[in-house]
């Protein structure tokens, strides 16, 4: 009887303070919301960028582009299929979001059986506890400077990324053997920042997230995860001018490799010499 009448469920709820303890944030929700945008864009990059290789070899096996680059510069060419299949990607995410959305208001009018069974009083005071709980942990995160932020290391991720698969997709046939060999360094970055990113989830100041989210190869995917804590501004503002400027510099390098691999056939080039076109003087 004593053990009864002290024993006690206690809830100790974990959260993110900031230095000046002015806000304060649910750690389990930063930590959703962190693994779920950099994971968002980590798919992403590969599955766009992997479009985008995909397009370019289907239009240099048929011939296509022999026609095409006889009316536009290569570097047209190719900037127009990264750009148009970019604005797929954000088409699609955005139908995404639209599509959840209505789903979620629609469920209790298609299926008001299910709902009430689902909702007794003690279902109902948990969801709403539960409900209240992520509301008002959402109210504390900073999801303009989130959205903002994904936005463009989204956009800035997948223009690096995709004028990397395009200019190995100009110099590959039909052979998918030959162009997974030529993809895997590609993709190691990708793959390395996912890795640090489901560090940087836990220790957001430490050396490592701090340099995978400055590298412009791996900050897209790396910077979701301290998205959701107090990220110093110099390190957002270095970030973003070194990603721009390596999404120049490579754009400006592998439209030397496109404009030389796509009108090649039968000659399977190496990276050694994809960068010997690359650095070519024209």
């Amino acid at each position: 009887e004593k053990y009864k009448d002290i024993d006690a469920t206690v809830s100790v709820q974990s959260t993110i303070d900031t230095k000046d303890g002015s806000k304060k944030s649910i750690a389990g929700l930063a930590y959703i919301v962190s693994f779920a945008c950099g994971i968002l864009i980590y798919m992403m990059m590969i599955i766009y960028g992997t479009q985008v290789m995909r397009g370019v070899t289907e239009e240099k096996t048929n011939r296509i582009a022999e026609v095409v680059v006889s009316s536009v510069k290569p570097f047209e060419l190719m900037m127009g299929k990264i750009v148009g299949i970019g604005l797929v990607g954000l088409t699609q995410f955005a139908i995404w979001i639209i599509l959840v959305g209505i789903l979620q208001s629609l469920l209790p009018l298609f299926m008001p059986d299910m709902m009430q069974q689902m909702g007794g009083d003690g279902a109902t005071a948990v969801k709403s506890g539960i409900m209240a709980q992520v509301s008002e942990g959402l109210s504390t995160l900073p999801l303009l400077k989130i959205g903002f932020l994904f936005i463009f290391y989204f956009i800035f991720g997948y223009l690096t990324y995709a004028s990397l698969f395009a200019a190995v997709g100009s110099v590959v046939s039909e052979d998918q053997q030959e162009a997974q060999q030529l993809v895997f360094p590609i993709l190691m970055p990708i793959i390395l920042g996912f890795v640090i990113m489901t560090r940087a989830i836990d220790a957001p100041d430490s050396s490592m997230a701090v340099f995978g989210s400055l590298f412009p190869l791996t900050s897209p995917v790396v910077m979701m995860g301290r998205v959701t804590y107090a990220i110093p501004i110099w390190q957002i503002a270095v970030s973003a001018i070194l990603l721009i400027g390596t999404f120049l510099l490579l754009t400006w390098l592998t439209a030397k490799i496109y404009r030389t691999g796509i009108l090649m056939y039968g000659k399977k080039p190496s990276w050694k010499e994809m960068m010997k076109w690359a650095f070519r003087k024209q």
